[in-house]
């Protein structure tokens, strides 16, 4: 890729895309299986996010190439977050390591140490109610601010 192309991409928003998309095979890695519920949202979520499926075939095979971004606005970081939780939910399974690397992305998206276990607990609690990530957000906002 030249200098032109990743501009282009960074001025797509397809950079941060990218790296979430990284973060989510992470996330979904992290217990040791892939299943075929995690593929799904991972392929819902990139479709979203305006990220191909060569592209996303491409995160997949070189995840190294891909630079950790934190998304500049507050709602980035939320919905990202929001999107790992998920990520963890998705096979209803929630293995120790999922929650553990989701707290790290919390505190990673600037959520304070002491509250990053809690607002991942009522991200959580919101996806198994069908909540939204806006009301999902207004409620951590509500809770931890």
């Amino acid at each position: 890729m030249n200098i032109s192309e990743f501009l282009q991409l960074f001025k797509d928003g397809k950079v941060s895309a990218k790296s979430h998309m990284k973060n989510l095979l992470e996330l979904a890695y992290v217990d040791g299986h892939f299943d075929d519920s995690e593929n799904l949202l991972l392929n819902r979520l990139a479709k979203k996010h305006n990220i191909s499926e060569k592209q996303l075939e491409e995160i997949k095979r070189n995840p190294d190439a891909i630079k950790f971004e934190i998304p500049k606005k507050d709602k980035d970081r939320f919905e990202q977050l929001y999107d790992l939780v998920a990520m963890m939910l998705a096979d209803e399974y929630i293995d120790t390591e999922e929650f553990k690397l989701c707290v790290i992305f919390a505190k990673k998206f600037g959520y304070k140490e002491s509250s990053a276990h809690e607002i991942v607990d009522t991200i959580a609690g919101n996806l198994k109610h069908g909540q939204s990530s806006a009301e999902t957000m207004k409620r951590v906002e509500l809770l931890f601010n």
